[in-house]
């Protein structure tokens, strides 16, 4: 069945899985006459669609209609449901539906049910920042996606660099395809070093400088990373993740476990031989220090998707968590 759902907050990954569509199913010549991209957040526009979406394509090639950030998922009428249940078996074999969303499906809804027998289902969602082995195998995915020989260190430095940011690692590896082509052999991480810009090492720097409690250097990363146009949600995404690292990783320290495999999975750290540097990290603080600073950072980024200043928020929280970290009353 022509029929599609892709959804997901991976908005790069899922554009470009668009791009995809378009390619496979277009004739470029035809393009105009048989491409409707059609807002989806209103009952008109998903009627729209799905009527358009039963016209023959004009012409070479194949009709597509994209009904973008559609809501129909999260709520919707018997209506609705009923003209999904007619339009998606009548599709003809050239005439493609697309649906997306960046919310995940609402499962309990008679809508979604049918949707997942009878369209192609495919989820683009952020890989959590502290995934670091599915943000791994995703750089080694995408690397030899785009013929990028890379060794394992050097993948490893790469995921580190860019994070769970999927259009940042794409362009990334665009530009260390360029340069592979004049020399031969993997690139390593030398070459990573000295092209790659790394957006998430100041971030680390901020998490590092709150660990240690220094209020003055953590709001002076906070005014630097927003001078950059970093994003305040991407740090504090990357905040959250290093804490619940440390965390993970001071629990298993206070349980007495020594394996340093034992504490790489715990914590979902991709490399053992980083474990040796996180203990000496978390070496002065005790994990009830750690367990609290998360709290801290989910009122933090509820805050933000609220619509708080970032700048005033951040520096609150981060004075926060520097007094909650610097307390030498809880200190090991």
């Amino acid at each position: 069945m022509p029929a599609y759902f892709f959804w997901g907050d991976d908005d790069f990954a899922l554009n470009q899985a668009v791009k995809d569509l378009q390619k496979k199913v277009l004739d470029p010549n035809w393009q105009q006459f048989n491409y409707e991209k059609i807002p989806g957040d209103t009952v008109d526009g998903i009627r729209q669609a799905l009527n358009q979406a039963l016209t023959p394509p004009f012409g070479m090639g194949g009709r597509l209609v994209w009904l973008a950030n559609t809501t129909a998922c999260q709520s919707s009428s018997e209506e609705i449901l009923n003209q999904f249940q007619q339009t998606i078996p009548a599709l003809l074999p050239n005439a493609h539906l697309l649906l997306s969303a960046s919310k995940k499906p609402n499962g309990t809804l008679k809508l979604t049910k049918f949707l997942k027998k009878s369209v192609e289902m495919r989820e683009f969602s952020l890989i959590s920042p502290w995934k670091t082995d599915e943000i791994i195998k995703r750089v080694r995915q995408m690397a030899k996606q785009l013929e990028v020989n890379l060794t394992s260190d050097a993948v490893e430095l790469l995921a580190e660099s860019v994070g769970n940011d999927t259009r940042q690692l794409c362009n990334e590896l665009e530009k260390l395809k360029l340069y592979g082509h004049r020399q031969s052999g993997a690139l390593d991480v030398d070459v990573i070093g000295e092209l790659v810009n790394v957006n998430t090492q100041n971030s680390w720097q901020l998490a590092a400088a709150i660990r240690q409690g220094k209020a003055a250097e953590a709001l002076g990363l906070v005014a630097d990373l927003l001078n950059r146009n970093e994003p305040a949600l991407r740090i504090v995404a990357t905040l959250v993740g290093q804490f619940r690292t440390w965390l993970m990783v001071k629990l298993q320290m206070e349980a007495g476990e020594r394996n340093e495999k034992v504490i790489a999975a715990a914590a979902e750290i991709g490399n053992p031989k980083r474990i040796y540097f996180v203990r000496k990290e978390v070496q002065g603080l005790t994990s009830k220090q750690l367990l609290e600073t998360l709290p801290v950072l989910l009122e933090l980024e509820y805050s933000l998707k609220r619509g708080a200043e970032a700048k005033a928020a951040l520096q609150t929280a981060v004075v926060r968590l520097c007094q909650l970290l610097s307390l030498s009353g809880k200190r090991t």
